[in-house]
């Protein structure tokens, strides 16, 4: 009995790291039972134990017919305002300088955490990014340049930063696309130094560049905000 105690404790106790370490993202489907069950050599009723009270602490949700997946752990406590206010310019000048210090942090943190595959698949993004059809509508433009920049944020293995990028970028993606919609009503393309901008974030996070990765995340947001502002 205290053996099958040890064993229930050691899941419920690695599940709970790996969910604050960003193994497990917010939103992230669970391992299934059985791998589970197969990885800590317990019973399959041990894991379901498990699960129901990781379920009851809401830190996972699980539907019926659907596997498990993590929750987001700001979801209850953080309300945004202000959605409605997607084509108001200063709310989205605002919305921008907030997103300047999230995807700084966010570069950061994943230029030193990011795994192999991580940055693989971030590389693979950016090169999507830069085969991008010019026949793309505005919106599938907007969705994906910040799904690179959620990439990132996953990649940080930062759970606060991860969990606050998803809502925040939910929340306010009609004002992120109503920036892109301006700039390209402005200009009639991305901007050259936005283009280069991403360049420079995927290099450094490439190189494992922490500090430089920072500061070239943070200056793409703002070069971005001085375009909107002068554009007025």
């Amino acid at each position: 009995m205290a053996e099958l105690h040890s064993g229930r404790q050691q899941l419920l106790t690695t599940l709970k790291a790996r969910m604050a370490s960003a193994d497990l993202r917010p939103g992230e489907k669970m391992p299934s039972q059985r791998q589970l069950a197969d990885e800590f050599a317990l019973a399959r009723s041990t894991v379901r134990e498990v699960f129901t009270e990781l379920e009851s602490d809401g830190l996972i949700e699980t539907r019926q017919g659907a596997a498990s997946r993590c929750c987001n752990l700001l979801e209850s406590y953080i309300q945004l305002p202000l959605e409605g206010l997607g084509d108001n310019l200063d709310f989205q000048l605002q919305v921008l300088e907030a997103r300047a210090i999230l995807e700084g942090e966010a570069a950061y943190f994943a230029a030193r955490r990011a795994s192999d595959r991580e940055l693989a698949a971030l590389a693979a993004e950016y090169e999507r990014m830069q085969a991008r059809s010019s026949g793309e509508t505005t919106l599938t433009k907007a969705k994906a340049d910040l799904r690179f920049h959620t990439m990132i944020a996953e990649a940080s293995h930062h759970l606060l930063i991860i969990s606050f990028s998803q809502l925040f970028y939910a929340r306010y993606f009609n004002a992120i696309y109503g920036v892109l919609n301006r700039t390209l009503i402005r200009y009639g393309r991305y901007p050259d130094g936005i283009r280069s901008q991403h360049g420079q974030i995927h290099q450094a996070l490439k190189q494992r560049d922490a500090e430089t990765a920072r500061q070239v995340a943070r200056e793409h947001i703002l070069y971005t905000r001085r375009l909107l502002e002068d554009a007025e």
